[in-house]
């Protein structure tokens, strides 16, 4: 079967908004799912803003620290392109993941971002 939509969870993992300062996405709860995927999009960047994004992972899902290099699969610059997509994976065994978006200079960048949990425990995924 084809059907991919059954088959993965889609939640929020940074509200699309004009961002201005270094900051965290949501806690995912990775909890009845073996992967996830984040889908990271950017829009304009104002006065030379100079934004990266880094993967977070918790035990607790309040307490992060940054994910090792060997459990992040995929790359981003260092500096985010303006109207650029970018994705990541964490195939680390702490049960939440986040994003975190770092700020070296500049003014602004619109971003937003989505996790995608797959390989679910149970499916069809509601």
């Amino acid at each position: 079967m084809r059907d991919l939509v059954s088959n993965i969870g889609i939640v929020p993992a940074f509200a699309p908004a004009v961002q201005s300062a270094a900051g965290d996405g949501l806690a995912i709860d990775l909890k009845g799912f073996n992967r996830v995927a984040f889908a990271i999009n950017t829009g304009a960047i104002v006065g030379s803003g100079d934004f990266g994004i880094k993967v977070q992972e918790s035990d607790d899902g309040s307490t992060f620290t940054d994910a090792a290099a060997s459990a992040v699969l995929g790359t981003v610059p260092a500096t985010l392109a303006a109207a650029s997509a970018y994705k990541l994976g964490y195939i680390g065994f702490k049960r939440y993941a986040r994003l975190s978006l770092t700020k070296a200079g500049g003014t602004s960048i619109a971003l937003g971002a989505v996790a995608l949990k797959g390989d679910p425990a149970r499916s069809p995924v509601a």
